[in-house]
């Protein structure tokens, strides 16, 4: 065996050469990789008695993708396209043995192979599109000309992995192998191509797959449309598309070339600053400062449930997912079978989309215990309570969980607001007691917020934490105090969407603005779709907000038809006329001289707060980073993803531009826009969050 470098050496096995790349843990292509891929490769066509090569990787992984760190700094040693072209140019047939996975320019390299053998359990994909970037090593234009341009656009745009068979239904591998026999498989097709079984191929000079696509550019247009409403926003998704079209129309040499122009645009851009940031964060995110990694946890083997509502039924469903039998107790048999009724039909509507089959939905229901009784919860491990926002009543739940609940077991509210230190004095182990928040509907979205609280045990949070993993969640550490981190911020924008109304905007400029930047709708529009009356009563109404006088009117969202939006049949919205005379009254009642309020005023008023509001979580330590509240906005509450997070977002703005704005407001608008301590010292000090 020879040594290329520290991180590839080469071995000749009878007439085939191994080129071996073992970089832990996921042999990203670092440049000490590249640098060793291309020479191993260049040695191996040296090699007199090899006339065929295998590129294997040790490990757990094939090459798992680019060494994100060296993204936007000048490049050093050998550039990914020199290693490639030392494959693709080889006399000798190159066979790529993949397992684990082969993401991005793992791919992309093994696409410069001529033939690749995979793994079962492997997944192959071009995930670049999540970084704000695209394939920038040949990917979208080798891909289109192996597979097809329709499938190629579809991994290049979701960024989605193939999994083993459906890489190998497609062609993007000629052979699978079982799992652990990648090495075998491969020298027995290396062979085979000595044999002249596998005449050497470049896949760079394929055409069955695009010609027929050729001067129809309708292809493209339906990609487009089918893609648009997920991608709005995206400078990379528009590229991609144009680079992948550009595979079927220009010779190979010419897409390639401006393939890379996009990319190096695309990595300059602060789209793909923005989705670097978010995907370091979201690593970084499970990180406690004074919880070591090696913490005990505490064994979670099953999960109680108390409410079967929406919030309980989707909690239990994530539990279920994860194999973990659950406890669900309602007070009502109705309410209990209702709930349990949500949850199968859930199911089954997934089984019909093909994401489960019917024998997943059988087993999960099979682990769900519906009850009555209270007392069933006693032998489990972790107590989720999941009732309306009532601290008294929570207080009382959380007495009688601490009389019944086996020692040791942990007890979490899934309160939105509440107090987590004030539920935990309601029982004899405070150190037990914690948040966990969901987000509705909870068997979908990502995030999950752990508050800890003042006398939560370490290996508590550890545990939570640990779970949320478990069950496909983003889990981010908060501490306690009103709304927490996601609601706490929320609750100023929503404050000067109101005034804004009645100042001079209507409910549709501040919607179409908030739109614009990038959040999924506005938070008009998103009332409606809550609906209105929750938390409101008839009994106890006094019109004295636009939105008690909207529900007195029976106005009350999507589900009657109208709310701030008037809606037709299918639920599409538009201005309403009759809303806008109830707040063109309402102002002229409370002596509120309306005035033309700009886009630009819109939008700072309703975002610079939350900045503001994140640097106080920051400076109260209630959240331990800037970027995990990036990760709480990001994932719960629909922040687009390109602009990184409200913190990053707000640090890309300018600091100091944000605390002159808000002494600006303060001065008209009140101390709501009072800039707090940590945010006027960092824009004075001319530092960012990580400073603080």
């Amino acid at each position: 065996m020879a040594a290329i470098n520290e991180v590839v050496d080469l071995v000749v096995e009878g007439d085939v050469a191994v080129v071996t790349l073992n970089s832990p843990p996921v042999n990203a292509l670092s440049a000490r990789l590249r640098e060793g891929l291309r020479d191993g490769v260049r040695a191996a066509i040296a090699a007199p008695e090899a006339r065929a090569i295998v590129l294997i990787c040790a490990g757990r992984t094939f090459i798992a993708g680019a060494d994100i760190a060296e993204f936007g700094k000048p490049r050093l040693g050998v550039d990914l396209p020199e290693a490639q072209d030392a494959i693709e140019t080889s006399p000798k047939p190159v066979i790529a043995a993949i397992h684990g996975t082969a993401l991005g320019g793992g791919l992309e390299v093994a696409l410069v192979c001529h033939y690749r053998i995979a793994t079962r359990s492997a997944r192959l994909g071009l995930p670049e599109i999540k970084l704000g970037i695209l394939p920038g090593a040949g990917g979208t234009q080798r891909l289109p000309r192996l597979i097809g341009p329709e499938a190629a656009a579809e991994a290049i745009l979701t960024g989605a992995p193939f999994d083993a068979k459906s890489a190998l239904a497609l062609g993007l591998v000629e052979r699978l192998v079982e799992d652990g026999a990648q090495r075998e498989g491969a020298l027995a097709m290396a062979r085979e191509a000595i044999d002249g079984h596998w005449p050497l191929r470049r896949v760079r000079d394929l055409e069955d797959k695009v010609a027929p696509a050729r001067g129809k550019p309708e292809i493209f247009e339906a990609i487009g449309r089918a893609h648009a409403r997920r991608f709005r926003g995206f400078e990379a998704w528009t590229l991609a598309l144009e680079a992948v079209r550009e595979a079927v129309e220009l010779p190979f040499e010419a897409g390639l070339k401006r393939e890379r122009a996009k990319f190096l645009t695309l990595v300059a851009s602060e789209q793909s600053r923005a989705q670097r940031h978010v995907f370091f964060a979201e690593r970084q995110v499970w990180k406690v400062a004074d919880i070591p990694d090696d913490t005990p946890t505490l064994p979670v083997r099953k999960v109680g449930v108390i409410g079967a509502g929406t919030m309980g039924g989707g909690i239990a469903m994530n539990f279920l997912n994860a194999g973990l039998p659950v406890t669900i107790v309602e007070t009502a048999q109705a309410a209990l079978e209702r709930g349990v009724g949500v949850i199968r039909r859930n199911y089954e509507a997934s089984a019909k989309k093909g994401r489960v089959s019917a024998g997943d939905v059988e087993t999960r229901m099979a682990l769900l215990t519906p009850t009555l009784d209270f007392a069933a919860l006693g032998d489990c491990d972790l107590i989720i309570e999941a009732v309306f926002e009532n601290m008294a009543l929570k207080k009382e739940i959380f007495g009688r969980l601490d009389a019944l609940a086996k020692p040791g077991a942990i007890l979490a509210s899934n309160t939105s607001y509440l107090d987590i230190d004030e539920i935990a004095a309601a029982t004899q182990r405070p150190g037990h007691v914690l948040g966990m928040h969901f987000f509705s509907p909870a068997n979908v979205m990502r995030l999950l917020e752990v508050v800890r609280g003042a006398k939560t045990e370490k290996s508590v949070v550890a545990t939570a934490m640990q779970l949320g993993k478990r069950i496909g969640k983003i889990a981010a550490l908060v501490g306690v105090c009103h709304g927490f981190v996601g609601n706490r911020m929320l609750a100023p924008r929503q404050r000067q969407a109101e005034k804004l109304i009645l100042e001079g905007a209507m409910p549709w400029d501040v919607d179409r603005v908030l739109y614009a930047f990038g959040m999924p709708m506005g938070p008009f529009a998103m009332s409606d779709l809550a609906g209105l009356d929750i938390g409101w009563s008839k009994e106890t109404s006094t019109s004295a907000s636009v939105r008690e006088i909207l529900c007195e009117r029976d106005r009350r969202g999507q589900k009657t038809g109208a709310g701030y939006y008037d809606y037709d049949d299918d639920r599409n919205a538009k201005p309403s006329a009759e809303v806008e005379r109830i707040i063109l009254d309402f102002a002229a009642a409370r002596g509120v001289a309306r005035r033309a309020i700009s886009d630009r005023e819109i939008l700072e008023r309703c975002l610079y707060p939350m900045v503001n509001e994140g640097a106080a979580i920051l400076e109260e330590g209630k959240a331990q980073r800037a970027s995990d509240i990036d990760v709480v906005w990001i994932n719960g509450y629909g922040w687009p993803v390109y602009r990184g997070g409200p913190m990053f977002w707000g640090e890309s703005v300018g600091l100091e531009k944000i605390v002159q704005a808000l002494r600006g407001y303060a001065a008209t608008q009140g101390e709501a826009f009072r800039p707090c301590a940590l945010l006027e010292r960092l824009a004075a000090e001319g530092k960012g969050f990580a400073a603080s």
